[in-house]
C-alpha cells in the first residue's frame, strides 16, 4: 500500500469528469449547455490556442465578462494547463480596471463585448496584446472568441498544470482601499472545491443555479464544488427573482447560492407562485447572517431544502454553519443562527488581541485562520502580504467571538467599529437590533465624523412597504435592546442599499456618502 499521499491541482477536476461523468452537462446558459466531456475538449483546444499565440505555463491572461459558458471554458483552460486566469470585476469604473489590468499584465484580454468600450478608454494606457472577444462582436481590431478556439479544434492539452503553480488571481472588493489580486494555488483550490463539496452533500444529479458573478471566489468556489463530484453549472448573467424561479423549475435547479438579501426578494416573489421551489434541496447563503423568520419562510417555500451558511473571503474560505445546526426551536438555535458555524475540517481559527495573545472564549478579537485551502499573497504587494500572513495565519481583518460550543460569531470588520465618545460599537450588534423592528426591511450601520464623539452612529435603513420611520421611535426600539450609547443619532431612509458584487452591503460607499452629506449640509 502507498504511504504518501498524492498531490493534486485543480485541473484534475475537469480531466476527471470528463471520464466519469462525460455525458452530464457542466455549464448550462442561454438555452445550450457543454457536458463535462465537452468542457474537457474545449478548455483543451482553447490552451491549445493560447500556447500557439505563445503562452506557457504560469503566463497570464484576464477574464473580464459576465456569466457565460465561455467564461468556464476560459477557467477550465487555465485550470487545465496552469495558464494563470485573472478575473475583472465588471462593475468597477474604467480607471479601477485600468489598474487592476495593469497590476496583472495578462498576455492575453477575454472580455465580452459590452465591456470593449471600457477597455478602449483603458487601452491606451496598458500594454495589452490579444483581445479575445467572448460573445458577438462586429468589430475587427479584436479576435472573437470562436474563431480563436476553432484554430486548434480537436488539438490535445498542450502542457499541464502543477500542484505548486498559482491557478487564479481574483481581486479583492477594495473595501479597504484599491483592489488586491490574492494569489490562489492550483492545490489550494483543489481542496477548496472538495471542502465545499462535502458541505453542500452535492453529486452528479445537482445542478446548482449560480447567480453571483464568476470573477468573485463565491460563486466561483460553488461551482467549482459541484463540479467536484460531476454537479452542473446553471448560469445568469444577473439575479432576477422571477428569472430565478422560471429556471429553478425549467431546469431541475437542486442547489441555490444567494446573499441573504437575494433570498428575501425570490421568497417574495415565490409567495405568489406556490410550490415553485419545492425542487430544491440545498440553500447556501452567505455575505451575512440569516434571521429566524427569513429562514422559516425558506422552510416553508422549500420544505425539503437543508441551510448552509458560509464564512470566508478571497483570502480563505473559513467556517460553515450546516442543514442540521439550522434546526431546532428556541433560545439556542437563535443563537446557533447568529453565528457562521464551526471552522472547516482541517482548518484553525483562533481569535486574537491587539497583541496577538489569544482571547478567550467569548472575548471578541481579530479572526485568524490556518487552512490547506488558504490563498498564498496577494499580487505585487508584498507589504499586504506580510501584514496579513503572518506566521501560517491570515489575519482577516473581522472582529469575532468564539463561544463555548466552538461557534464563530462576527462581530464587525475591524475597519468598520466604530469609536464614539471613546468606547467600541460594533455596527452589527445595531443592525441587529435595528431589523427586529417591524418597519425596518434591511439596514445597514457606519460611523461618521462627529466634532463631539469623534465617530458617530448613522442608521441607513430601507423600510417595509407602507412604513413611516419615527427616528425617535427607532432609537428607543435599540435602546430597550442593546446599550443606549449604541443607538443610531442619525437615521437615513433609503430605497435600497448599495451592494458589492459578493452580495455585501458597501460601506465604504455608504461612509462616503453621508459623510460628504454632512460636510455639505445636505
Amino acid at each position: 500500500m502507498p504511504t504518501s499521499r498524492t498531490e493534486h491541482c485543480l485541473g484534475d477536476i475537469p480531466r476527471r469528469n470528463a471520464v466519469r461523468y462525460a455525458e452530464v452537462p457542466s455549464y448550462v446558459a442561454d438555452g445550450r449547455g457543454v457536458t463535462h466531456g465537452e468542457l474537457y475538449g474545449r478548455a483543451s483546444a482553447l490552451a491549445a490556442a493560447l500556447a500557439k499565440a505563445g503562452l506557457r505555463r504560469q503566463d497570464r491572461i484576464a477574464l473580464f465578462g459576465r456569466n457565460s459558458i465561455a467564461f468556464g471554458e476560459v477557467l477550465a483552460a487555465g485550470q487545465l494547463s496552469g495558464i494563470i486566469v485573472a478575473t475583472v470585476n465588471f462593475r468597477l469604473a474604467a480607471p479601477e480596471i485600468g489598474r487592476i489590468l495593469a497590476d496583472a499584465n495578462p498576455r492575453v484580454l477575454f472580455v465580452d463585448a459590452e465591456y470593449l468600450p471600457v477597455i478602449d478608454l483603458a487601452r491606451a494606457e496598458l500594454d495589452l496584446g490579444l483581445i479575445v472577444c467572448l460573445d458577438h462582436t462586429e468589430r475587427t481590431d479584436v479576435v472573437r472568441y470562436e474563431d480563436f478556439l476553432s484554430s486548434t479544434a480537436g488539438a490535445d492539452l498542450p502542457f499541464s498544470a502543477r500542484p505548486e503553480d498559482i491557478a487564479c488571481l481574483i481581486y479583492t472588493s477594495g473595501t479597504t482601499g484599491r483592489p488586491k489580486g490574492c494569489i490562489l494555488g492550483q492545490r489550494e483550490l483543489f481542496h477548496g472545491a472538495h471542502l465545499m463539496n462535502v458541505e453542500m452533500r452535492t453529486g452528479s444529479d445537482d445542478r446548482v443555479l449560480l447567480t453571483m458573478p464568476l470573477f468573485h471566489i463565491g460563486a466561483m468556489a460553488i461551482g467549482l464544488g459541484l463540479h467536484a463530484r460531476g454537479g452542473t453549472s446553471v448560469l445568469h448573467r444577473q439575479f432576477d427573482p422571477v428569472a430565478v424561479l422560471d429556471t429553478v423549475a425549467g431546469q431541475d435547479i437542486t442547489v441555490l447560492h444567494l446573499a441573504p438579501t437575494m433570498l428575501q426578494a425570490l421568497l417574495r416573489e415565490a409567495a405568489g407562485r406556490p410550490g415553485s421551489l419545492a425542487g430544491v434541496r440545498t440553500v447556501v447563503y452567505s455575505a451575512a447572517p440569516i434571521t429566524a423568520p427569513v429562514l422559516q419562510a425558506a422552510m416553508t417555500a422549500m420544505p425539503g431544502a437543508g441551510c448552509l451558511n458560509l464564512y470566508g473571503q478571497t483570502e480563505v474560505m473559513t467556517s460553515g454553519l450546516p442543514r442540521e445546526l439550522h434546526r431546532g426551536e428556541g433560545a439556542a438555535r437563535e443563537r446557533r443562527l447568529s453565528s457562521v458555524g464551526h471552522p472547516f475540517p482541517d482548518n484553525a481559527v483562533r481569535i486574537v488581541g491587539e497583541d496577538g495573545t489569544e482571547c478567550p472564549p467569548g472575548t471578541p478579537g481579530e479572526v485568524t485562520v490556518a487552512s490547506p485551502a488558504m490563498f498564498r499573497g496577494y499580487w505585487n504587494d508584498s507589504a499586504a502580504t506580510a501584514a496579513t500572513l503572518r506566521d501560517g495565519w491570515c489575519h482577516t481583518g473581522d472582529v469575532g467571538v468564539l463561544d463555548e460550543e466552538g461557534l464563530l460569531h462576527l462581530v464587525d470588520r475591524k475597519k468598520d467599529v466604530i469609536i464614539s465618545g471613546g468606547e467600541n460599537i460594533y455596527s452589527l450588534e445595531v443592525e441587529e437590533a435595528l431589523v427586529t423592528h417591524p418597519g425596518v426591511v434591511q439596514c445597514a450601520v457606519v460611523g461618521i465624523p462627529d466634532e463631539r464623539w469623534g465617530e458617530a452612529v448613522c442608521a441607513v435603513v430601507v423600510p417595509a412597504e407602507g412604513a413611516a420611520i419615527d427616528v425617535t421611535d427607532l432609537r428607543e426600539h435599540v435602546s430597550a435592546r442593546i446599550a443606549r450609547y449604541k443607538a443610531p443619532r442619525s437615521v437615513v431612509v433609503v430605497e435600497e442599499l448599495p451592494v458589492l458584487p459578493t452580495g455585501k452591503v458597501d460601506k465604504k460607499a455608504l461612509r462616503q456618502q453621508f459623510a460628504a452629506r454632512q460636510e455639505t449640509g445636505a
